[in-house]
């Protein structure tokens, strides 16, 4: 299989860093997600039923970053990547997680993991 949903330039504010200073504040974390999926299947019958809900998704990924609040990028990729294959029986996903303003002289900062088996 090699389809995919998309997801790109989820912005999540949440707390995020290693720093004391930054305990204190929120911050935007922009998420882009590619999850593998059949799209035949809801396409051939035009049920939505059948299609991976990309709102339910997005707001999982919000609500799991605002409630775990890691110290790590790298914490928050992999502990994301778990919980979407998980509850939502993704068999493959590729996540980018950004950061941006985290170095002045750059755009943002970010780590992109991939997790499990496209086929």
């Amino acid at each position: 299989m090699t389809d995919s949903v998309l997801i790109e330039g989820l912005a999540v504010e949440t707390v995020i860093g290693v720093y004391d200073w930054e305990r204190e504040i929120t911050q935007r974390l922009l998420i882009d997600l590619e999850l593998a999926w059949d799209n035949a299947v809801p396409a051939a019958q035009d049920d939505v039923a059948l299609a991976l809900d990309y709102a339910a998704v997005s707001e999982r990924v919000c609500g799991y970053l605002q409630k775990r609040q890691p110290q790590l990028l790298e914490t928050a990729a992999e502990g994301l990547a778990a919980c979407l294959q998980r509850e939502f029986g993704v068999r493959w996903l590729q996540l980018t997680i950004r950061k941006p303003g985290a170095v002045p002289q750059a755009q943002s900062v970010g780590v992109r993991i991939e997790r499990g088996q496209r086929q």
